[in-house]
């Protein structure tokens, strides 16, 4: 048996993966349920695991995967189903699929490591170059790529290893994510938000406490526009 809390988390998630092929982020699943914090969350998913509903796998942002339904919410559970394309003519493509053939991906610098984490040393000097498609940079400018070190970010999906790609920019808006120079030394992957005469760099990662800075004290570097995963 569930409790009521247990069965309209169930539901919820089972819904945003019918609908967007993801779970929803812990912050979602505390506003949809009106809690006031996200151990409560931590607590439900803990018990619809216990239970058989759910599987927790490791080392992956919202890696939540439901097993089961029970006969109240229709007993078969949703998810992501990767359809096969028969053929492979150009109009057999889905539709905004990239077309990665060579004249369409463009050749970056890998410049280094970020810190999705505790800020580490700033960007290194540049290294060998990765390809991405060129429909991945937005705007003008210069882009570049970087590799993620740490898990301060997983919950915007951004996860230890990925590459992310940055359009180099000196100015961000509220929500932004970005790299961000910290003291003329420290670079570090957060999202972006003043505060007054203060600057806030968020982490995605509830274990993480938001660093509250001068604005002098912080220079933005760029800001994320794509991101490329490895398995």
């Amino acid at each position: 048996m569930l409790t009521k809390k247990q069965l309209d988390l169930l539901d919820f998630i089972n819904k945003r993966m019918t609908r967007d092929g993801v779970p929803p982020s812990f912050d979602e699943m505390k506003d949809a349920l009106n809690l006031r914090s996200k151990s409560g969350i931590h607590r439900l998913i803990t018990a619809l695991e216990e239970r058989g509903f759910i599987r927790r796998l490791a080392h992956r942002a919202r890696a939540i995967e439901i097993v089961k339904l029970p006969e109240s919410l229709g007993g078969q559970p949703a998810g992501f189903s990767p359809k096969v394309i028969e053929g492979d003519r150009p109009d057999n493509r889905p539709s905004g699929a990239f077309d990665l053939g060579p004249a369409n991906l463009a050749e970056l610098p890998l410049v280094g490591s970020i810190a999705a984490g505790r800020p580490i040393e700033a960007i290194n000097d540049p290294a060998p170059g990765v390809s991405v498609p060129g429909q991945m940079l937005h705007g003008q400018g210069r882009h570049y790529a970087l590799e993620v070190k740490g898990d301060s970010m997983i919950e915007a999906g951004i996860n230890d290893g990925d590459v992310v790609v940055i359009r180099e920019t000196s100015d961000a808006s509220d929500g932004d994510i970005v790299v961000a120079q910290i003291e003329g030394y420290e670079a570090t992957l957060k999202r972006f938000r003043r505060k007054g005469d203060m600057i806030v760099l968020e982490a995605a990662n509830p274990i993480y406490e938001p660093r509250v800075l001068p604005q002098g004290s912080v220079t933005v570097q760029g800001r994320l526009v794509g991101l490329i995963r490895t398995y």
